[in-house]
């Protein structure tokens, strides 16, 4: 049973401070969806301390599902933003920070985004939090994304512990400012940019694989994915990534579809902003650092192939 406030001890309240988080989401005709992800989150062993949903122009049923959630529930705040009609891929973070401006006056320590069309279980933050609070350095944290490929739910292939998305993460609020919140980019990638600061910083980014995130629309379901191939290979360009570092990570993405070509138009669209003299959108320090990864991560993949060969050899031998 919960103690009413004026009964917890101040030690009470520092240990209950730690564990204050607020999420923020931006929802753009997410009809379908968002119901699953309203349920998921009223439903957490921890709730969080104010949950701020925006609608990013929704022409559909979004902002009245928000709206009836909103009114029964105190810490759901609704806000919609009105815009000329279309949808940009550093819109959603434009939207968020919109949103932030409702989280005035709420004490937290941790502060964290969930996208509109996915579901997570009820101990999904309650455990994210106890990753944070096991590890001072862990910066910035988030499960693995599951998507249902007609036989159920299964972890999407591109899952790594090194890798942290921003479909449910929570961002250590020191973590998050020395960061400056989450930064608005021209072809998206708001959170490859955000872990790669957070380690530039100091901080730890993890990736946990026994947190689930249940993913109810396909990864690029709803844009053209030829398109979309062209649009990730700009962001990589503009994030000033290496270009032998694109060429492995391209090869590696065929078992994407379409299968072959969308690689292929990923490249492409790697070396246009070359061709066209496009300026970057990272400081010269986010690019050394961000190749000074690639390039490590480089060598090992090769120094593995390199002892699967001569395993194979020797088993020959």
């Amino acid at each position: 049973m919960e103690l009413p406030t004026d009964a917890l001890t101040p030690e009470d309240r520092r240990e209950n401070q730690k564990s204050a988080y607020v999420l923020m989401t931006a929802a753009y005709n997410e009809e379908a969806h968002i119901e699953k992800t309203l349920q998921s989150v009223i439903s957490q062993t921890v709730r969080p301390e104010r949950w701020v949903i925006v609608s990013d122009n929704s022409a559909d049923r979004t902002d009245e599902i928000v709206r009836s959630y909103a009114n029964r529930y105190d810490f759901i705040r609704f806000l919609r933003v009105s815009k000329t009609a279309g949808h940009s891929f550093h819109s959603k973070v434009v939207a968020l920070h919109k949103g932030a401006g409702l989280l005035g006056g709420v004490a937290y320590d941790f502060i964290g985004n969930i996208d509109a069309d996915l579901s997570v279980e009820p101990f999904y933050f309650e455990q994210l939090l106890n990753q944070f609070q096991q590890d001072p350095c862990l910066g910035l944290a988030a499960g693995f994304v599951y998507e249902d490929d007609g036989r159920g739910f299964s972890s999407h292939w591109s899952n790594s512990v090194s890798d942290v998305g921003h479909a449910a993460q929570l961002v250590r609020r020191e973590c998050y400012e020395a960061l400056g919140g989450y930064a608005v980019l021209k072809y998206g990638g708001e959170d490859w940019y955000a872990q790669t600061c957070a380690r530039m910083k100091g901080w730890r980014v993890e990736a946990i694989p026994d947190l689930k995130i249940f993913h109810h629309r396909h990864t690029g379901a709803g844009i053209r994915p030829l398109k979309n191939a062209f649009r990730l290979g700009k962001m990589d360009y503009s994030f000033g990534s290496d270009p032998v570092f694109e060429v492995i990570k391209c090869l590696r993405r065929f078992r994407e579809k379409p299968y072959v070509i969308a690689s292929m138009i990923r490249l492409a669209g790697f070396a246009w902003p070359y061709i066209v003299g496009e300026d970057r959108a990272v400081p010269e320090e986010f690019k050394t650092f961000l190749r000074g990864q690639q390039r490590s991560r480089v060598s090992t993949l090769v120094g593995a192939d390199k002892w699967i060969v001569a395993k194979q050899r020797s088993k020959t031998a």
